[in-house]
């Protein structure tokens, strides 16, 4: 059996951004990467008809762990949040509200500095696992 070849956080990103470009594609919306490594989402999509639109914030993992979010959850952007782990093998895809993630997202303390971070264990769920259909079934962006 061959070795795992050890991927760059940049190649691990890449792949669960082009992962979600492809599913939603396949589910009928029109997909745009945002610029790489620039503040804002990663994933503008409009439905088939160019009458709503989503922003996506996509968050790719190797493996099962918690999700950092830095130092504020006041920086949380996009509609939608797209956690991914196990992108490199068989992606699992978790979709949630940034609202979601907001309101759920746990912090620590260290010697002044405070972390944030969406734990495995919420967001790892029947609720949000490969639910699409809550980025399809919205509705509330719309184009004028």
């Amino acid at each position: 059996m061959p070795e795992k070849t050890k991927r760059s956080p940049q190649i691990t990103g890449n792949v669960g951004l082009h992962y979600v470009c492809f599913r939603l594609s396949q589910l009928g919306w029109n997909v745009m990467p945002t610029a790489r490594n620039a503040r804002g989402i990663d994933l503008v999509a409009y439905d088939s008809t160019g009458s709503n639109y989503v922003g996506v914030q996509v968050k790719s993992l190797s493996r099962r762990m918690d999700v950092p979010l830095g130092n504020s959850v006041e920086k949380i952007m996009g509609d939608f949040w797209v956690v991914l782990y196990n992108v490199h093998d068989e992606p699992s895809a978790f979709v949630l509200t940034a609202q979601e993630v907001r309101s759920n997202a746990v912090h620590n303390e260290k010697d002044g500095q405070v972390s944030w971070w969406l734990s495995a264990k919420f967001y790892d769920s029947d609720e949000y696992c490969e639910a699409w259909d809550r980025i399809i079934g919205s509705g509330d962006n719309k184009v004028d």
